[in-house]
């Protein structure tokens, strides 16, 4: 598969690359990110997929979070995928900051017009993963996914309903309970339908009350002074189901923080430590 090179530096003995690939499951040109940390010169290295929230696309993690120095310690190679398909031609696609192009929710859409496009669940499950296999000196059975807002929707989601193919899962202020939220009512019915059974296909909260688990700790990291918080985010929602479920979580709810990455760059390193943790083992 042909991957065009849009630009590579070095950052911190390794390689930050930006790269540009025609996608089977978008049907168009896609871009994400890596990072090469400098031990993948010696051989495979584990593999830590970010996936970035509303309006963001495969350069904001890179740029603003501030993550290649501890990945650079820790051996780890960071993935980051753009948030959606662009150029779609789609009427209205672009109209709405939180719907459409950079608002694709990690999903497969049912519905048209966007099923033929916006298939990124498929794009970051088996796509993206392929493609980085190929030609990327990675170790695939060391691979962990993380996130923010609608990424972090996305992270929980994908790892829960993939037992076993992720060891490591975490999130910034994630989306925990899409289709309970406006944001999720707004998109998730015009991606998959009015039947609100299909919404919790992509739902962490309603995957976890139905059974599905993830083996090992869920990090989560959220501001309480974010200002999404009350009305979209709803963390207490997802911890009450782990609760009852006994899924393993980790909830730190930090004094002072808000919604941006400015608080992203404050536990990002907390974070690719927890994925080391279980990347090595």
């Amino acid at each position: 598969m042909s991957i065009e090179t849009i630009s590579e530096q070095r950052c911190f003995g390794g390689v930050q690359g930006t790269y540009r690939h025609i996608s089977r499951e978008t049907g168009g040109a896609m871009r994400f990110s890596v990072y090469r940390p400098p031990a993948a010169e010696d051989g495979p290295v584990p593999v830590l997929y970010y996936l970035a929230g509303l309006t963001c696309t495969e350069e904001t993690f890179p740029i603003k979070a501030g993550a290649q120095r501890v990945a650079s310690e820790l051996g780890l190679m960071l993935v980051a995928p753009d948030t959606s398909p662009r150029d779609t031609g789609i009427e209205g696609i672009t109209t709405d900051w939180d719907f459409g192009e950079g608002a694709g929710f990690y999903l497969d859409a049912t519905q048209a017009p966007y099923a033929e496009r916006f298939r990124m669940y498929s794009y970051v499950v088996e796509e993206l993963p392929a493609l980085i296999a190929g030609q990327q000196p990675v170790d695939v059975a060391r691979t962990g996914i993380f996130g923010h807002s609608m990424g972090g929707h996305g992270a929980l989601t994908i790892a829960l309903k993939n037992p076993g193919r992720y060891r490591s899962v975490s999130a910034f202020a994630p989306i925990v309970a899409p289709a309970q939220v406006p944001w999720g009512e707004k998109a998730l019915p015009r991606y998959l339908g009015d039947d609100r059974a299909a919404w919790g296909a992509y739902d962490a909260t309603a995957l976890v009350r139905e059974g599905r688990r993830f083996d090992g700790t869920i990090l989560i990291d959220q501001g309480d002074a974010d200002q999404f918080l009350a009305g979209q985010l709803r963390p207490e929602v997802f911890e009450e189901a782990c609760r009852e479920a006994g899924q393993p979580l980790e909830l730190r709810m930090q004094a002072g923080y808000d919604h941006s990455y400015w608080f992203i760059q404050s536990f990002v390193e907390d974070h690719l430590r927890h994925h080391a943790r279980a990347l090595r083992g």
